[in-house]
């Protein structure tokens, strides 16, 4: 097993820029949830967006990538003192030793729905005089733009595995670093909202009139949010006292259904015996669970099961996305951040919204913030059509 270290990490979301605000809105249980409205969106429900995204500019040599995707990008390599601590990273190994290996589901598909509004489309050739699709929506613009932002020679790719993407690109790294390929990595994701998830998720019947409540007894679905999350790894060797590593992960895929868990959370059990394995870990090592749990009740009715047949119904747990809304691509390496977070500073956040807990799933689901000396922790990230990836996070011992 070829631990990483969490070397420097970076969060943007509705909670605020950096992990500072993360960390606030955590102890506070304050969600960053609103009702609004957006776009020329018309649905009624709430959403997790970033403030001042709309009116910031990208580096100026960096200009033809931009969409609401790179922008968050970019917003977060420059928050938390993360673009100096990777370039720190480059002068040790070599621009060429570095690889980026990110996560996203719909990247900048907004450029492209705005583009379609656009009157003055080139009928003749079907494409737009103004609109670059490979630097905003392609799934890899992401990954392009990070690799150009800091000159990096190393191999880059970007995952698109639905709301595990964030989560299984750690592995992605792993592997590489153990392959003796990359001796560092940028992982994580960037989503942002757009017209698609929007009204995708809503035709789907799985989108909340109200800030979304994980395992609550009067779930109705989930919350879109947008966020970036951005992780420097390296091997897990260079760990001191008190630094945090990722110590295991585990993938699983049970294509029980495109769009609904396994019933029984059979793929999602699989996933964390997989992580605990790697990480030479029983289910009692683990003090903290972060559930994936979206707020939909086939979803954290499955997960529930999973966690309980798996952990039994002790382990302190709670889904934060009821603070974030749900971030599709980057819930993964945002809540890995939760996760690293919550080692660092000792306790357990509650879920935000969630105010009666299904009795019907026998899981201890946090409606307080626990404080407590935590050394492993587990974070979930299930997606569409079974794509499943849990993380074990352990803080180095001194």
């Amino acid at each position: 097993m070829l631990a990483l270290r969490l070397s420097a990490y970076t969060v943007v979301s509705a909670l605020g820029r950096g992990c500072s605000a993360t960390l606030d809105a955590l102890r506070h249980t304050r969600s960053g949830l609103v009702r609004k409205t957006w776009e020329t969106v018309t649905l009624d429900t709430c959403i997790g967006e970033v403030e001042g995204l709309d009116d910031f500019v990208l580096r100026e040599d960096l200009a033809a990538f931009d969409c609401r995707n790179n922008r968050l990008a970019q917003m977060a390599l420059e928050s938390d003192g993360f673009a100096e601590a990777v370039r720190a990273a480059i002068a040790r190994h070599g621009a060429s030793r570095v690889g980026v290996f990110l996560g996203t589901s719909t990247s900048g598909i907004l450029s492209s729905e705005i583009a379609f509004r656009e009157p003055h489309r080139a009928h003749d050739t079907g494409v737009w005089a103004t609109h670059d699709y490979r630097r905003t929506h392609n799934t890899y613009s992401v990954g392009d733009f990070v690799r150009s932002y800091f000159g990096l020679e190393g191999p880059a790719w970007v995952a698109s595995t639905a709301c595990s993407s964030s989560a299984k690109v750690f592995a992605d790294a792993q592997r590489m670093m153990a392959c003796g390929l990359i001796d560092a990595a940028i992982v994580g994701g960037v989503d942002t909202l757009c017209l698609t998830t929007l009204y995708g998720f809503n035709s789907l019947q799985l989108v909340s009139g109200q800030a979304c409540r994980p395992y609550d007894a009067a779930r109705d679905g989930i919350s879109i949010g947008e966020a970036g999350a951005f992780i420097l790894v390296e091997r897990g060797e260079l760990a001191q006292p008190g630094d945090i590593l990722m110590t295991g992960v585990g993938e699983s895929s049970d294509a029980h259904h495109m769009s609904s868990p396994h019933p029984e959370g059979l793929g999602a059990r699989n996933a964390m015996q997989a992580a605990l394995d790697m990480a030479g870990l029983t289910p009692a090592d683990i003090g903290y669970i972060n559930l994936h749990g979206t707020a939909t009740p086939s979803n954290d009715a499955a997960e529930g099961k999973g966690v309980a047949g798996l952990f039994g119904g002790q382990t302190p747990c709670s889904s934060t996305k009821g603070h974030t809304g749900h971030t599709l691509g980057a819930a993964g390496g945002v809540e890995a951040i939760v996760c690293a977070l919550a080692l660092e500073h000792g306790f357990a956040p509650a879920g935000a919204g969630t105010t009666h807990v299904d009795e019907s799933i026998p899981v201890n689901y946090l409606l307080e913030n626990l404080n407590l000396p935590l050394r492993h922790v587990l974070s979930n990230s299930f997606g569409f059509g079974g794509s499943n990836a849990s993380l074990v996070l352990s803080k180095a011992e001194g």
